[in-house]
């Protein structure tokens, strides 16, 4: 038996069309998975231009998670989900989030979205008995200069991630987390793209490279097979030992 097989099972990545949520979403795909994504543009063709999309055999829908309603009133295509991650995201710099309506929009998609699609979905992944994954950040166990909203939703994402966990697994879901140290994506560009606090970073992480995707992703197939089905209420740190 291949534990990290799934085929056979409907996975949906809410943020999922770029970025840390696209890497997990084509790993679940290579594993069998009929994989659907959202994303805040009209159609998959319009992230074409972008590098670190890739949307091959993954199914594409439009949903805005800054909306509550939105989220309330999305009808999805697939009539069952093994599998949700969520992975939306948004930070703002050059102290936009000490602004209250810089912070409400982050807290908005981070944090108060993560429970409007965990609720959303409950009863399909309640029949399958299914997985939820909430992709925060390492950012929930240190300051982060100049990112108040961020820094209070990740930290906000590990709070919810156990107590639903401990919620829903009478319901047979099991609720985990992923905490992404630093990744090459489009929102770390700040760093990235700058040579200097590029090297900065990587003088602290001890493996000396950069997180990918493709790192998250494990961590997410693991949380969500049948390996890890003792496992509820955890975010396993995925950064390559930057927070050591």
């Amino acid at each position: 038996m291949n534990e990290l097989d799934f085929s056979g099972k409907q996975v949906f990545v809410v943020g999922g069309s770029s970025g840390i949520g696209n890497g997990i979403a084509q790993a679940f795909r290579k594993k069998g998975a009929r994989v659907a994504v959202c994303g805040t543009r009209a159609k998959a063709s319009d992230y074409a231009a972008e590098g670190g999309s890739r949307l091959e055999g993954i199914d594409y829908t439009r949903l805005d998670v800054s909306d509550p309603l939105t989220i309330e009133s999305f009808n999805p295509y697939f009539d069952r989900l093994d599998v949700l991650v969520l992975a939306q995201g948004a930070v703002i710099y050059q102290r936009g989030e000490f602004e209250m309506a810089g912070f409400r929009k982050v807290l908005e998609i981070n944090l108060i979205s993560l429970m409007a699609c965990a609720t959303k979905f409950k009863p399909m992944l309640q029949a399958t008995k299914g997985s939820l994954i909430i992709v925060s950040s390492t950012a929930a166990f240190h300051a982060t200069m100049g990112n108040p909203a961020y820094n209070a939703s990740k930290t906000g994402a590990l709070g919810l991630t156990r107590t639903l966990a401990q919620a829903w697994a009478e319901d047979g879901i099991r609720v985990n987390g992923i905490a992404p140290g630093l990744v090459d994506t489009k929102m770390t560009k700040i760093t990235t793209d700058n040579p200097k606090r590029l090297q900065e970073a990587l003088s602290r992480i001890p493996l000396k490279r950069l997180g990918t995707p493709a790192d998250m992703a494990g961590a997410a197939l693991f949380l969500a097979s049948p390996l890890a089905s003792y496992i509820i209420g955890q975010t396993i740190v995925v950064d390559g030992g930057l927070i050591l």
